[in-house]
């Protein structure tokens, strides 16, 4: 039996799958348990497991999705939960017989043996009884979007989303910038108590998890789910200290130059946004469409390709870019590949981080297009350190491209403007991930006593004031505290931090090489792009024109270059 006449018989589109019953989809498993194979066999017993893995997880993520289009759809998140509850302890079971059916059949090319490593931790982290613990994670992931999705505050009596209220920390009069702080800030302790509360059943969720799986602790369950083969949390530990004695010193020294220029005695945290000359700010849009068009001509002249292909995702109905109530929080892009096409969703409100947001999400949608010419999923699982070279090598090869006269918003001075601001985010975020990547060792570390969200508190305290220097934070300390109540990925994707740390130094080095050789720069990026998931990372950068590290010298180099970049142009 070849399995043609019964994969066939597989419906074209996801959709059709959303009230499916496990019954409708078991009996492809069941074919590919029993399919004999051979090497003559072997890719189209791939190809078929693809199809249905495909459809079935394209049916589960557009369900996802359309939950944090609007958090507020109670029958919407039902009909999410229902579908998980009734599929994904019968579909993990059926991956993980074919799992261990690939992995014992001793088929490997050399474009699997990556993907084949990662299969392999996969299939040794299964248990059964940890299923209906990993649907319950994602139903309090669900929680966690809709509690922060549905905070608004009224302002000058209109409602806001919080997203929304970010333009006023850009105003000039410092006094606006206060009120709309302290509001939102207001606003968001009024979860306090909820969100340590679901905190809570994260956490005792995560180590019943690990426990099962066998592993004394839940950073080495993860560590092996997020398939980091190529470093160890001892070299995030020093990655954290190179950030802390490089990296800090620069952000201090940035943000004593803002506060100089601004004239105040102290740097508040409303000041961080606001253009230090207090220039009016920065408006390169209005509306979603015009963010669409100016971010098209970006591509339109930095690669036609590129174009072309955000062409497609505008067409297509892949963008969801403008902040209203209801929406979860952030942005993110993830891929379809029945429909074969990436969808970002994001939360703009008329900034210039929202031209860079777009940016980095095109730049995954970028990625998630070339990886899907590889024929099989295991193909596409691409290491989220490289994934993030991806988007955020994006932002910085795009800066150029940024005047309108060169396809993009801005007049020549305001697009220098935007690119000082970028340049400052590239030294000010590295403390920001080094600080969030130490909380969460440091709850797993200390299981017993993160569960107390006090203790949270105070360990995140502790931790703002060792990356985060040069902010007075005085009389805000509730605020100050609580921060880690409000980084979506401590809740809903743990362990994922660090990674933005790594992939920024890989895209600093990909921004040099652009500096001496675009066109080559370009596409070396576009060539690791291509490569999907089957290479290792210390490859895919160096594919990419970067190096793969954590050491003190290179993330010095590329420090030492965004500063002297921005005392070339005058802004410290």
């Amino acid at each position: 039996m070849n399995g043609k006449p019964l994969f066939d018989s597989l419906p074209a589109k996801a959709e059709d799958l959303f009230d499916w019953k496990w019954g409708q989809v078991e009996p492809y498993y069941a074919e590919l348990r029993q399919r004999p194979l051979d090497t003559g066999s072997m890719a189209g017993w791939m190809t078929d497991w693809t199809r249905v893995s495909s459809l079935v997880g394209e049916a589960l993520e557009k369900l996802h999705v359309a939950t944090t289009r609007d958090t507020s759809d109670a029958a919407l998140e039902h009909r999410y939960h229902a579908f998980m509850e009734e599929l994904l302890p019968p579909l993990e079971a059926a991956e993980q017989d074919l799992r261990k059916r690939l992995l014992e059949s001793g088929y490997e090319t050399a474009d699997l043996r990556v993907p084949l490593k990662g299969l392999k931790a996969d299939a040794e982290l299964y248990r059964e009884k940890n299923v209906p613990l990993l649907v319950e994670e994602q139903k309090l992931d669900s929680e966690y979007s809709r509690i922060i999705g549905t905070q608004s505050v009224l302002w000058k009596g209109d409602e806001k989303t919080l997203q929304q209220m970010q333009p006023l920390y850009q105003e000039t009069d410092r006094d606006v910038r206060e009120s709309a702080w302290r509001l939102v800030a207001e606003r968001q302790l009024a979860d306090r108590e909820a969100i340590g509360e679901l905190w809570g059943r994260f956490l005792d969720l995560r180590l019943q998890v690990s426990k099962n799986a066998g592993y004394p602790n839940y950073r080495d369950y993860r560590w092996q789910a997020l398939h980091r083969f190529d470093y160890t949390p001892s070299d995030c530990r020093a990655f954290r200290d190179a950030i802390e004695s490089e990296v800090v010193p620069a952000a201090e020294t940035l943000h004593a130059a803002r506060r100089k220029k601004l004239g105040v005695d102290s740097l508040r945290p409303w000041d961080l946004s606001v253009d230090p000359l207090l220039r009016p700010p920065l408006r390169p849009y209005s509306g979603g469409g015009a963010l669409e068009a100016g971010v098209q001509s970006v591509f339109d002249t930095l690669d036609p390709e590129l174009g072309s292909a955000f062409r497609q995702m505008r067409e297509r109905g892949s963008l969801d870019l403008e902040s209203r109530k209801g929406k979860a929080p952030g942005g993110y892009c993830t891929f379809f590949p029945v429909e074969g096409k990436p969808f970002i969703f994001m939360n703009g409100v008329g900034l210039h981080d929202d031209v860079q947001t777009l940016l980095h999400e095109s730049g995954h949608a970028f990625h998630f297009m070339e990886t899907a010419r590889w024929p099989w999923s295991l193909q596409w699982n691409v290491g989220v350190e490289f994934a993030e070279v991806a988007s955020m090598a994006m932002e910085l090869l795009a800066l150029p491209f940024l005047p309108a006269g060169k396809g993009g918003f801005y007049k020549a001075e305001d697009a220098e403007r935007a690119l000082s601001e970028h340049l400052e985010s590239v030294i000010t975020l590295w403390p920001y991930i080094a600080l969030v990547d130490a909380f969460q060792h440091w709850v797993y570390d200390h299981p017993g006593e993160a569960r107390s969200p006090e203790a949270c508190d105070s360990e995140w305290e502790s931790l703002w004031c060792r990356f985060m220097p040069g902010i007075d934070t005085s009389g805000l300390e509730d605020v100050v505290k609580t921060g880690w109540q409000r980084k979506l990925h401590i809740h809903q994707i743990p362990f994922y931090y660090i990674e933005y740390g790594m992939a920024q130094l890989g895209s600093v080095q990909i921004w040099k090489n652009s500096l001496q050789d675009r066109k080559g720069a370009l596409a070396a990026y576009r060539r690791a792009l291509s490569m999907g998931g089957t290479a290792s990372l210390p490859d895919l950068y160096a594919a990419a024109g970067a190096r793969f590290s954590f050491d003190r010298p290179a993330l010095k180099e590329a420090v030492d270059l965004v500063v002297g970049t921005l005392r070339d142009r005058g802004t410290i």
